[in-house]
């Protein structure tokens, strides 16, 4: 073999280990711990669906659970693979942060205009 193609060849190995490491063994990890958490869904967890819609599980079954979503005890069937994470997703931002940032943001009083004197003509 011409020692330009093996390195060549041995140049194009290493940068197909480097994608699996970087990209494609992650992505399958990400992916089973996303099916573990479905998986383990029970009844009374408060979960978050990747439409965003919060609500409380009130029954499992093999591929669908069914959510209360308020308190006048509106009832939706999901499929498993709707959920994003279980808990309430926040912002950004904890409560505590959010009320400084509102209190730094809040306008100081401006003082009292002075109404405009008529003018004669």
């Amino acid at each position: 073999m011409d020692p330009n193609m093996t390195s060549t060849l041995m140049m194009i190995v290493v940068l197909f280990v480097i994608m699996y490491f970087l990209m494609i063994r992650p992505e399958n990890k990400r992916k089973k711990k996303a099916q573990e958490m479905r998986d383990s869904l029970k009844k009374g967890d408060v979960i978050t669906t990747i439409g965003g819609i919060v609500g409380k599980i009130v029954s499992v079954n093999k591929d669908t659970i069914v959510i209360e979503t308020s308190e006048d005890r509106v009832r939706m069937e999901l499929t498993k693979w709707a959920v994003s994470t279980t808990g309430v997703q926040s912002g950004e931002q904890p409560e505590e942060q959010k009320k400084d940032k509102k209190e730094e943001e809040a306008p100081a009083e401006l003082p009292a205009e002075e109404p405009a004197a008529d003018e004669e003509k």
